[in-house]
């Protein structure tokens, strides 16, 4: 199950959070369809957000159609946005962390190695 990490000094929108946090759980497999995803309740007691905002990602997620409610089960994943290159035993996923074990291995820090992979990315996908 997925538990979502809230960055309150981000700026991005705590219901923005939870959405980014659900499509790259499914791009990366983490979740798949048919698998539930947390009540708004147990986001809340782990996150202290208010369920508003829970409801308003989910309803975000829904209405792109990836995930449906389930009245009085939850809300599940309708689809994937997983590709078979990018899974965890996936040659590219292989390549980039050897890159980001050499970057760290230069002496480059977390925040280094971000902003390089989002300063390249930016180059080459605009």
């Amino acid at each position: 199950m997925i538990e979502y990490r809230i960055d309150r000094r981000s700026g991005v929108s705590t219901y923005q959070q939870i959405v980014q946090q659900t499509k790259q759980a499914l791009r990366l497999g983490l979740l798949e369809p048919g698998d539930k995803l947390p009540t708004a309740r147990e986001v809340v007691e782990l996150t202290a957000i208010n369920p508003n905002t829970v409801l308003k990602a989910y309803r975000e997620l829904e209405r792109e159609g990836l995930v449906e409610p389930r009245p009085g089960l939850g809300t599940f994943v309708r689809r994937s946005l997983a590709r078979p290159e990018a899974a965890a035993d996936g040659p590219l996923r292989g390549e980039l962390v050897g890159w980001v074990d050499r970057a760290r291995a230069a002496g480059l820090e977390r925040e280094d190695i971000a902003a390089l992979m989002a300063s390249v990315l930016e180059q080459r996908t605009g």
